[in-house]
């Protein structure tokens, strides 16, 4: 007795698969992924359009829609073209890449608290951007090159005191504890050591602000991340592999070790560069992929929703930061406090499991 073979299997979801080039390459995208990832691009896009017209020259969003097209008086389209834009595109693209490497780091751990913050990537991000800009008086490009190779070199040290018989992600998440305790000491220390100008000028930006970004920092972060998001996404699969272990993904064809390391460069990079244009935003990398999961409902972390919501948060924290308290504060100490609370309920959260 011959029994049917269903074509399709039903796992509780609804999907569409999209092929190319005649079979070889494919996707899956799941429909309530898509919805979601809509409904988040119509918010930033609605905080974007009141953050435009939102400050002290207030714009009627008439008016913000016409100088974006190119129409109307020209000090209008000086404000919201040349003065408001950059930094709300800056929001956004930060934002997105925060939780982009948020979401790496807690794929590879395995564990909601493994993000760049946590495990002290942006500390070294920080440590090397502070190196550059206090003992070596390096410019933009300079100071987004040190924060790259003070990333780079501290991952690198988490990586192999935490590889002991394999990389396990609670271990790595305590070792980079304890290297983030170390270098933000070190982080202070440098800023005291320092001249005064120089000193608070390195602290005001080590609190995270978007305060006086333009297009000379909006155009190389667009451009590096239109380098190293698509190789972030290429790797999304294998990533997603490497959650089942490594066993498993290396039966799957996915080389465990050469796929790590390069997540982790990529991870880094993307801090690298918040960590360059804007200092060290806290907390945006550790509740975006959390956030996106639970909307999304997935089993796992996803790259893009983790994004949109990531720039979604770091767009309404700025705009909170500029508009809610009377005076204009940096970004992040808005997402540090809101932060703080969700990394307690996390912490009290996965106590009880």
């Amino acid at each position: 007795m011959k029994t049917a073979v269903p074509l399709h299997v039903d796992f509780g979801r609804s999907v569409f698969v999209m092929r190319g080039f005649r079979g070889r390459l494919s996707a899956r995208f799941d429909r309530l992924s898509i919805f979601i990832g809509l409904a988040l691009a119509i918010l930033a896009l609605g905080i974007t359009g009141l953050s435009l017209a939102s400050g002290k020259y207030p714009i009627a969003l008439a008016e913000v829609l016409g100088a974006l097209a190119g129409r109307g008086d020209d000090q209008v389209r000086m404000i919201v073209v040349e003065w408001r834009l950059p930094r709300v595109a800056l929001a956004f693209l930060l934002g997105g890449a925060l939780a982009i490497s948020g979401a790496i780091f807690q794929s590879l751990t395995r564990n909601p608290l493994g993000s760049p913050d946590i495990i002290g990537f942006s500390a070294g991000s920080y440590t090397g951007a502070l190196v550059v800009m206090l003992l070596l008086s390096g410019g933009y490009y300079e100071t987004a090159a040190g924060a790259l190779i003070g990333g780079i070199l501290t991952a690198m040290a988490v990586y192999l005191l935490s590889s002991r018989r394999g990389v396990q992600g609670f271990r790595l998440i305590v070792v980079g504890i304890g290297a983030a305790a170390m270098l933000s000491a070190f982080n202070a220390w440098m800023i005291r050591e320092a001249e005064l100008q120089v000193a608070m000028s390195a602290a005001i930006w080590g609190a995270g602000s978007l305060n006086g970004l333009g297009f000379e920092q909006l155009v190389p972060v667009a451009v590096v991340l239109a380098v190293v998001v698509p190789l972030t996404l290429l790797l999304s699969r294998p990533m997603r592999q490497l959650e089942m272990g490594d066993d498993a993904a290396r039966a799957s064809g996915v080389n465990a070790h050469r796929t790590r390391l390069l997540l982790m460069v990529l991870g880094v990079a993307l801090t690298a560069i918040v960590t360059a244009a804007a200092g060290p935003i806290s907390f945006i990398a550790l509740a975006a992929p959390q956030i996106a999961r639970r909307l999304t409902n997935s089993a796992g972390v996803a790259l893009i929703p983790s994004a949109l919501t990531g720039g979604l948060l770091l767009l309404a924290a700025d705009w909170a930061a500029q508009h809610a308290f009377g005076v204009q504060l940096p970004v992040g100490v808005m997402t540090v406090s809101i932060g703080g609370l969700y990394f307690i309920w996390l912490l009290i959260r996965e106590g009880r499991k």
